[in-house]
């Protein structure tokens, strides 16, 4: 399966630069309405896609992000890999503003937001153990090494729902919990990419200390948006070099995203709601092919 690398923008990240051959696409999802319009293009040769994912102009809130129509639009487009680019907040004096990190778990604090593309119909159970693609984190920290960018492998990413900032005593507490970055999208983002057997990684972009930090106190907009711009310099420089250096056919994934939805399904095809499944034509596509085969 040829590779095609899917970039999700967070917060001041409403275009890829270097971005060739472009052109927009809007793709209708049965799961709503996605946050934009599809850029489509390539980096060196390389297919890719990107989504902003507030719209273009910020203008949907982490609570009010059509997540499922954003996975299912970047795997109707073919993606076979999705990189997010998230602002986030810092719990470790090691991980200052201006740090990238390599996020490797997340603990889902949100409660508002629709988690699954499965439900009443068609019940699955995907595992999350090893939420992100090992092989795609190998990937971005080598592409961070090469561009001279301060980039820590590892680290759990508290999703909190917001839109508010934390309170100290909830940022003292993800802190005690040994959280070590706090954001508002990555989930149920990632959690939407397993079940649609795209590979997820996370590049977390710290802009704060959250307000834990008896130095730096509560967060402060004008700083994150001074940083925002500083950051999102250097993930344009990343993802370029990412593209160029980005194994041209599909790797398997170690972490099983691939085959996620392999006997996941509970739901005896018998009794599976096809309203539903007509849904997940392009999501379970490979898992519903192959049962279709083997009982045809």
């Amino acid at each position: 399966m040829k590779s095609v690398l899917g970039i999700i923008g967070g917060s001041g990240i409403y275009d890829l630069p270097g971005l060739e051959h472009v052109r927009e696409t809007e793709v209708a999802s049965p799961w709503g309405v996605p946050s934009d319009r599809l850029r489509v293009g390539e980096i060196a040769g390389l297919p890719m896609v990107f989504l902003p994912r507030h719209g273009r102009g910020h203008r949907l809130s982490p609570s009010h992000i059509n997540y499922r129509a954003n996975i299912d639009a970047l795997k109707r487009a073919g993606v076979t890999d999705v990189v997010s680019l998230s602002a986030c907040g810092s719990f470790r004096e090691e991980l200052p503003p201006g740090t990238f990190v390599l996020v490797d778990q997340f603990i889902d604090r949100t409660f508002a937001r629709e988690k699954s593309f499965f439900g009443d119909g068609c019940v699955a159970h995907v595992s999350m153990a090893n939420p992100v693609s090992p092989a795609l984190l190998g990937l971005l920290e080598a592409a961070a090494g090469a561009e001279a960018i301060t980039c820590h492998r590892g680290g759990t990413y508290l999703t909190m729902e917001g839109p508010q900032f934390s309170t100290i005593a909830e940022s003292r507490l993800y802190r005690a919990w040994g959280c070590d970055v706090i954001g508002m999208t990555n989930m149920p983002e990632a959690k939407l990419a397993r079940e649609a057997e795209i590979s997820y990684a996370t590049l977390a972009m710290v802009t704060d200390f959250d307000s834990w930090h008896h130095e730096h106190g509560e967060v402060d907009i004008a700083s994150i948006i001074t940083v925002l711009g500083e950051n999102k310099d250097k993930a344009a420089r990343l993802i370029a070099r990412l593209a160029r250096d980005f194994p041209r056919e599909h790797p398997v994934c170690p972490a099983g995203s691939d085959t996620a939805l392999d006997y996941a399904i509970l739901t005896a095809p018998e009794h599976r709601d096809p309203a539903l499944m007509a849904r997940l034509d392009a999501v379970a596509g490979r898992i519903l092919a192959r049962e279709a085969g083997e009982t045809g």
